[in-house]
């Protein structure tokens, strides 16, 4: 006697993800809660619901709503990193080459990302632990630019506060071509030179002059 084999799919039992996966399943989810309902919408009940697991499942895997939104942005943070790295390694070794890299890199990411990146960023900033989390990244950011600019500054060093308003600029302009208030075309070239005018002040500067030396 042959068995039946049911149709219905609630009836078929669940396949077993293994726990890289299920981390990878939740994250894709959460980018899309964040997406369709914004990140205030962004719970870890919320997230249980839409991936269809138990609450357990989720708090296992994140602890807490700040351990979630820390997970989503250490995740752009390495597919920015992998970006600007993977366009480095086959840039010239020329400033206008390197800027482009910072400034197309930078924008493509959060464009990838989509609108969902700037409610992060923005939640991130709303909590000391996870704002600490984000000058973290920002500062691996500023360093790794430090580094790819160096060269062309006089001094062989880019001073830190033209770095920070650099990560300003780039952080404001992405956003506003997430939101389509600008084009990405117009944020990339804006950034482009910024950051070359960045370099210029620097070159211009004397050599062996006091990098903390006040404007008087």
């Amino acid at each position: 006697m042959s068995s039946i084999v049911s149709s219905d799919p609630a009836s078929r039992p669940r396949r077993r993800l293994s726990r890289d996966d299920r981390h990878r399943q939740l994250l894709d989810v959460a980018w899309r809660v964040i997406r369709e309902e914004g990140t205030e919408a962004l719970t870890l009940g919320r997230l249980s619901e839409q991936a269809d697991v138990t609450k357990p499942v989720v708090y296992d895997h994140f602890g807490t709503r700040s351990g979630l939104l820390a997970a989503l942005y250490r995740e752009f943070d390495a597919r920015q990193n992998a970006l600007m790295d993977a366009a480095l390694r086959v840039a010239e070794p020329t400033l206008a080459e390197r800027a482009a890299v910072i400034a197309y890199s930078y924008v493509d990411c959060v464009l990838l990302q989509g609108r969902e990146i700037p409610g992060v960023i923005a939640a991130l900033a709303g909590s000391p632990e996870l704002e600490k989390i984000k000058r973290e990244y920002e500062a691996a950011f500023i360093q790794k630019c430090r580094l790819v600019l160096a060269p062309f500054a006089a001094t062989g060093s880019i001073a830190a506060a033209g770095l920070w308003a650099m990560l300003g600029a780039a952080e404001a302009l992405s956003n506003a071509a997430a939101t389509g208030e600008i084009t990405a075309a117009q944020a990339q070239n804006e950034l482009f030179e910024t950051i070359l005018a960045m370099v210029a002040r620097n070159a211009a500067r004397e050599p062996g002059r006091d990098q903390s030396e006040t404007i008087s």
